[in-house]
């Protein structure tokens, strides 16, 4: 839907075995990377996987806040907040990881 933004708070867990989403907790969503924390390799990849857990295209994941923490605010482009929990919350019933 064009116009349409959510915006999502996340922690990353960078050097991982596996990219997951781990679960939601206080507002905050937990994923996993197994990209190590150095050269932007964590953010690049989360914005990767946020893309395809959210069948979004890279361009339309972006982190707004957090780029050197673990606590990022990642804003959604074309997404209303509910299909992103929606989503998300499917893709982290265990059977939606990569790697």
């Amino acid at each position: 839907m064009p116009g349409t933004q959510a915006r999502l708070s996340v922690k990353v867990h960078p050097g991982a075995k596996k990219d997951e989403v781990i679960g939601f907790s206080e507002g905050v969503w937990e994923v996993r990377l197994s990209a190590p924390p150095v050269q932007n390799k964590a953010n690049r990849e989360l914005i990767e996987f946020l893309s395809q857990a959210l069948g979004l295209s890279r361009s339309a994941v972006t982190i707004s806040k957090g780029h050197t923490g673990r606590h990022k605010l990642i804003l959604i482009e074309g997404l209303t907040q509910k299909q992103v929990t929606t989503r998300l919350t499917s893709f982290s019933s265990g059977t939606a990881t990569r790697r």
